[in-house]
């Protein structure tokens, strides 16, 4: 039950670190909301997203494919492909509940194909 000094947990450690967590988390939030408020017009520009589609379409394009030529399983990338064509399409649909609901099914999908073409690996 008792441990000896060198093997006893070093909780202090733990809590200074749990403790330096919780300040840069609270700063940080404090910081992020400030920003937001001031550049919330920025983060809902037509731009911003279209450029994330882009790097989502490139990236998705050349991990999936890279996974398939490798493995040999369409799977992951009819998966992919169909989550970013959702996420495409909700760049259709006007700013607001329903975009963001269409874009997160869609990255939710694509992280799906990424999940299924790692376990393809396997």
């Amino acid at each position: 039950m008792f441990f000896s000094r060198a093997e006893r947990p070093n909780w202090d450690r733990l809590a200074i670190g749990l403790s330096g967590l919780c300040v840069l988390h609270c700063v940080g939030t404090l910081v992020f909301l400030g920003a937001l408020s001031s550049l919330g017009h920025i983060f809902a520009a037509p731009i911003i997203h279209e450029m994330g589609l882009a790097l989502a379409i490139a990236v998705g394009a050349i991990a999936l494919g890279v996974g398939a030529m490798r493995h040999g399983r369409l799977l992951p990338v009819a998966v992919g492909s169909l989550g970013l064509g959702v996420m495409a399409g909700a760049l259709s649909l006007p700013h607001g509940d329903g975009e963001a609901l269409y874009t997160v099914v869609g990255v939710a999908t694509v992280a799906f194909g990424h999940y299924l073409n790692l376990w393809a690996d396997c």
